[in-house]
């Protein structure tokens, strides 16, 4: 009767909706689902066994080299073996009549003093001036960095800007007796590069040393080097 009585005080819509809701719930209650729920929410979980990873096995692959690719063009010629060739060839930018067993490389000397540094700017400064005005020069002062490990020899800015190309190009160096060696001026960096350190080595270039650099060309310098004395050599005296 309380059902009844209710139900003459609700709206159709709530009426069919509570009859509907009435209806689900005797389904439940016949079909067990609040246990069948519970007794989930209370079982032990267990992993799914499709999600379980599965261990790839690799064997071990053996691989076979295959030969190197060649161009048709150089198919039919003879391989050639770089490890027989020598790693420093003798041949450097240079038109000097010297063999290389006659260039000159001298061991690093003994510790370079402040002292014998200045000495050796010194005399390269004086030696500039007996020099002909006519033709700009300017005296570097040997680094580490120039003749020992690097070989970048970085020139004057101001006088690279007067005077020097305003593009890459050959340099050639004259030394002291006429010989030539020629160098890779770069112009954005204002230096010389390759072919420097031919020139250092051949001629026992050392930190501490310093030269002469006297443009007789556009792009030819004649180089004069004046030795510092080192330490052991002071002592010598």
């Amino acid at each position: 009767m309380a059902e009844v009585a209710k139900q003459g005080m609700m709206s159709p819509y709530e009426a069919a909706r509570e009859r509907t809701v009435l209806e689900n719930k005797r389904k439940m209650e016949a079909l067990n689902l609040r246990h069948l729920s519970a007794a989930i929410k209370e079982a032990p979980k267990t992993p799914s066994p499709m999600k379980q990873k599965r261990r790839r096995i690799i064997e071990d692959a053996v691989v076979v080299p295959s030969p190197p690719r060649r161009s048709r063009r150089l198919a039919n010629l003879p391989e050639v073996k770089y490890a027989e060739i020598a790693p420093h060839s003798a041949e450097r930018m240079t038109r000097s009549s010297r063999k290389p067993s006659d260039l000159i490389y001298l061991a690093s000397r003994g510790p370079i003093s402040m002292k014998a540094r200045l000495e050796a700017a010194t005399k390269a400064e004086e030696l500039e001036l007996q020099l002909d005005p006519e033709f700009p020069s300017f005296v570097k002062a040997m680094l580490h960095s120039h003749v020992v490990r690097g070989f970048w020899l970085g020139l004057p800015s101001h006088f690279c800007d007067t005077y020097m190309p305003k593009q890459d190009c050959i340099v050639t160096l004259v030394d002291e007796k006429d010989e030539e060696f020629d160098t890779n001026y770069l112009a954005y960096k204002k230096g010389l590069s390759g072919g420097w350190a031919g020139f250092a080595i051949c001629h026992g270039m050392q930190d501490g040393d310093a030269a002469v650099f006297q443009l007789i060309k556009p792009t030819t310098f004649k180089v004069h080097i004046i030795r510092a004395a080192s330490d052991d050599d002071e002592k010598d005296e």
